[in-house]
This record gives C-alpha cells, sequence and structure tokens, in this order.
C-alpha cells in the first residue's frame, strides 16, 4: 500500500503545475465564461457517463460550432453525438437542459456564480437536471471553478480507490448516501497524503488516461 500512495505522490509531483493551471482554468471559466460556454459544460458532463472524455468534448465543440448545441433538434443533436454512448436519451437530457438556460428564464451562469453553497448548488442540479447524478454534477461545479472540495467518482476514480484501500468494494450504484461516504472517505485521505482533494481527483483519472484533461 504504501508503494501505491507514493506513486500517487510522484504522480503529483510531476503533474502538479499543470493541474494547477487547469484548476485556474476552471476557475476563469466560472467568472469569464459566457452562459452558453458555461452551458456547453454542463452538456459535456451529461455526455461522459460511460463515453471518453475526448469523445464526449469533441461532439460538443463540433455543436458549438455548427450551432447544433443552442439552435438544433434532437436529430441534429444525436449525429453529433458520434462514438457517446446512450447518445439517444443524453440527446434528450440536452434539449431538456436547454428549454431551462438557453431559452428559458434561468441563467446558468447567475445560477452558479450566486450561489453561496456549492453543496447546495450540487443538491439543486442533481434534483432539477435530467440526466444529471452526483457525479456529473460534481464535474460540472468542478469546471467552472466550484467543485474543488468534491470528488467525481467515475470508474477510474473508484478502481483506484479500491486499489488504494480507501473502499472496500466498488458499489454496483451509487446512492446519495454512497456517493457521500465515498467523497468523505476520499476527502480524508486526500489530508493524509496532502493533496487537495480536486487535485487527486486528477491525478487518479491521470494515471488511468494519461492526462491532464476535463
Amino acid at each position: 500500500m504504501k508503494g501505491k500512495i507514493e506513486e500517487i505522490k510522484g504522480i503529483y509531483s510531476m503533474i502538479g503545475g499543470k493541474i494547477r493551471e487547469r484548476m485556474e482554468e476552471f476557475r476563469m471559466m466560472g467568472e469569464r465564461g459566457s452562459n452558453e460556454d458555461i452551458f456547453a459544460e454542463l452538456v459535456f458532463c451529461l455526455l461522459t457517463p460511460q463515453s471518453r472524455a475526448r469523445v464526449c468534448w469533441r461532439a460538443v465543440e463540433k455543436m458549438k460550432e455548427e450551432g447544433t448545441l443552442f439552435h438544433g433538434g434532437r436529430d441534429e443533436i444525436i449525429e453529433k453525438l458520434q462514438g457517446v454512448r446512450f447518445k439517444y436519451n443524453k440527446a434528450d437530457y440536452i434539449l431538456l437542459a436547454r428549454e431551462k438556460f438557453v431559452g428559458g428564464t434561468l441563467n446558468l451562469k447567475n445560477l452558479i456564480k450566486e450561489s453561496s453553497n456549492p453543496f447546495l448548488a450540487r443538491e439543486w442540479l442533481v434534483k432539477n437536471i435530467k440526466g444529471m447524478g452526483y457525479k456529473e454534477a460534481s464535474h460540472f461545479l468542478r469546471n467552472v471553478g466550484r467543485g474543488d472540495n468534491f470528488a467525481i467518482l467515475d470508474r477510474h476514480i473508484l478502481k483506484n480507490l479500491l486499489l488504494l484501500g480507501v473502499i472496500d468494494e466498488i458499489p454496483a450504484t451509487l446512492s446519495r448516501k454512497r456517493y457521500y461516504d465515498i467523497e468523505g472517505k476520499m476527502r480524508k485521505f486526500a489530508s493524509l497524503i496532502n493533496i487537495p482533494l480536486a487535485h487527486l481527483d486528477m491525478v487518479l483519472w491521470y494515471k488511468e488516461a494519461g492526462e491532464v484533461f476535463k
């Protein structure tokens, strides 16, 4: 176990600078990004379950470039989701979110900026955005500079938490209670090895994916 922890610390010493740069980019997105930019981040996080992050982001960029993200119909969106799993359901999630934040009365950027408590913001997102669970909501808030104290419990992170002895098993599903429980354990572990929680999340993702991304 000690060797695994030293490996994590070694990775962090190597890529810590890149992680800090990326976290600053996330913070600036939340502060200076347009409502449309922030909506694109929300869509990215809606697409990621069981799909590769790079594939999802390419789909978002293509939809933004061609105007499909904000104005395209369901069939046009589906066409752009090549390589994204469950693209039919996810196209519906995009359209429902768009009704709220692009064509509706809610301004996503203001909603995030004006929320003084990121944990309450996460609960709101999970409750009000179809297709968004705790992992996706945590991911989104991190990507707009409001998720420093969240864990993004995807399969890469859970696998490594198991290897590090932080959890005893990978749960088949993540209820709210289970998510908070594992997130709390990861937070304690991060404190123990002196790596900020959001940074540790990116270190474990890098260990599996080989890059610092989103």
